[in-house]
Order: C-alpha cells, then structure tokens, then sequence
C-alpha cells in the first residue's frame, strides 16, 4: 500500500511589502501571506510596527485579528522594499505620492506593484497607479486591485471577491495569484483606468447616499442614488478610456453597493454624520479614519468640468463638501434637472 505524499505549493512570492497598516492594509497582509513565503508591513508608527512583530497584532486597526506567522513589520520603507518581490500599496490617497517619492530609492525598477488605495489625485487628476507610476517610473509593473473588500469581514475569512487590473493582462494574472485563496476570490483585467475610476468615485456616491439616509430616505431613493452613480461612474470611464462594461463588474456594481449600504462603510457612515451635522475634520478625528470620498468628490469634479462629463452627484457632495451649500439647496438642484435618456454619455450601441 503506498502512502501519498503532501507538497505544500511553492509562494507565489518569496517577500511581499505591504506599504500601510490601516485596516485595510492589515487585512491584505493575512490575504497574501497565504502565498508568500514572507510579508512585511510597513507602518509609519513605530509603535504599531513594533505591534505586529511582536504580538501579531496591529494595535489601532482590527484589533481582534492575529496576522499569519509569516507576517512581521518595519516603520522603515528601506527595509519594508529591501529584497521584496513585490509590492502592495494601502497608503491614504492623501499621503500617496509623499510616501511613494520616499520609496522610490529603495524600489528596483522591475519590482511588480499592486495598488489597493482608492481615489483620483487632485490637480494632477491621476489615479491612485498613475500617482505610483509617477513616482516610482516603469507604469507597465503598476496593477490596482479593487473591489467590494470590507477589511472587518476579510479577516475574518468571510467570502469575498475582486478584480487586479493592468494594462499588461500577465501582470494582472500574476497578482491575481497572489491574492486568490478559497475565501479571496481575485479575477483579472487589463482595463486599469476603468478599475480605478470605479474604485474612487463609488466612494463618493457612497456619501451621497449616507447624506439621503441621514435625512430619512427610503430604499427606493437609495436605489436611484447608486444606479444613477453607476451611470456616473460608466460616463467618466469611458471619456478617459475605459471600457464603460468595466462599471458592471466587482470594482464598479460589486464595491459600489457594498460601500453604499453597508455600515462598515466609512463613505457611507460619514454622508450619515454630515447630515447630522458632523464636520469632515470631526467625523476623521473621532473616527480615526480617512474618508477618501471626500478628496474624490473635489479631483473627480476637477476631473469632470476638464472633459465636460455631466456628473450630477459628484456635484452634488462637492457642493456640499467644498462649496458650504445648504443641503435642501443641492437637494432641489438635483430635483430640477431635466431628464434624459437613460445612458446618455456612455457610449451604449442599441
């Protein structure tokens, strides 16, 4: 009788740095450690650095969550990027191009770069790859990953799915790779720009749809705020080169109900808090997290007044973030638009 022998495959890759610690940062550090052979986390506090390799533990964000053994972290980019066979970036889109100008002197020029960080940068009106592009030179080894991923349900092993995209379909497939487990399903693409634009503006419907809760709506509203930004959404994309399908999938239709409905959502939590009357900067101090909508409402109305695409919700909570407009005004501004064929600006063939 003969007796099988177990092999246990071989990583996807040998070291992995995972540049940011916040909760989503943590939770993509258990997902890859599943198929690298050692990941290290780079957090900008020495102190929760010192807590991840010591207890396995990230004292400020999912606190309940012991990280694999084979995860350890660095408050110093150097030694986080030395000998990495590739990169995840999850830093705040805010402090994005800062730490990638820091990074750069570490990182080899071939190194593969995966970005989850979700937004468009303001002025530049680059999106979160293209700002790593910029920074760290060769875009063809540059991917993003997005999709509907609440940190607080990864953790805990709870089935979830997303799509790697980038220009070069091998480099998607390669992350795809390192990211895919029973419980993370990763699918590929090789539409990147649509990925990212599904990726930052879905957070802005999001606030829009926590402000309508806030103020008493009902799930019919809730339903036009998030199919009417999905047609938002599918109009940019297409008019800085994406393919508008792109919006019906994991990073467009996927993230954008779950960022619009769930509580976990900090977008969605915060459109709430607003309409109670809660400032940005008091909703970030409390909270202690970043509301990447708010920065996306101001690039992504930059972005839409430069190639005059209609954008009535992006309007709509940069009227209410940026511009101090009364609530029932923007309100009554929506209300007042002439309707129009349904996927006007999309590119829809009949």
């Amino acid at each position: 009788m003969s007796t099988a022998v177990q092999t246990q495959a071989a990583p996807v890759a040998r070291k992995v740095a995972v540049i940011g610690s916040g909760s989503w940062g943590t939770a993509a550090a258990g997902l890859v450690a599943k198929n690298a052979g050692r990941v290290v986390v780079w957090a900008r506090s020495e102190e929760v650095a010192a807590s991840i390799r010591e207890a396995h533990v990230n004292l400020r964000h999912l606190r309940d969550y012991v990280l694999p053994d084979n995860v350890t972290a660095t408050s110093d980019l150097a030694e986080a990027a030395r000998e990495s066979d590739a990169l995840v970036v999850v830093v705040p889109s805010e402090y994005l191009r800062h730490t990638m100008r820091a990074l750069a002197a570490h990182v080899a020029p071939d190194v593969p770069v995966v970005v989850l960080t979700k937004g468009i940068e303001a002025g530049t009106h680059l999106h979160m790859a293209g700002v790593v592009a910029d920074e760290l030179g060769n875009p063809a080894r540059v991917a993003a990953l997005s999709g509907p991923n609440h940190a607080e349900e990864i953790w805990r092993g709870m089935f979830s799915a997303a799509v790697v995209a980038a220009d070069d379909i091998e480099l998607a497939r390669r992350f795809q790779s390192l990211f895919h487990s029973d419980a993370f399903r990763a699918y590929a693409s090789d539409d990147l720009a649509g990925v990212e634009v599904c990726a930052a503006v879905k957070n802005v419907i999001a606030i829009a749809c926590g402000v309508a809760v806030g103020v008493g709506a009902g799930d019919n509203t809730l339903a036009v705020l998030m199919t009417r930004g999905l047609a938002e959404i599918s109009r940019i994309a297409a008019a800085v080169g994406g393919n508008p399908m792109t919006c019906m999938g994991l990073a467009g239709m996927g993230d954008l109900v779950a960022t619009c409905t769930s509580p976990h959502s900090r977008n969605r939590s915060f459109g709430e808090a607003f309409a109670a009357g809660k400032s940005l900067s008091a909703y970030e101090g409390e909270t202690g997290m970043v509301v990447e909508g708010a920065r996306a409402a101001l690039s992504t109305w930059e972005l839409a007044r430069e190639l005059s695409i209609e954008t009535p919700l992006t309007d709509a909570v940069h009227a209410l973030l940026h511009e101090n407009m009364k609530l029932e005004d923007v309100v009554a501004a929506l209300k007042s638009r002439t309707p129009k064929e349904e996927f006007y600006g999309i590119g829809v063939q009949r």
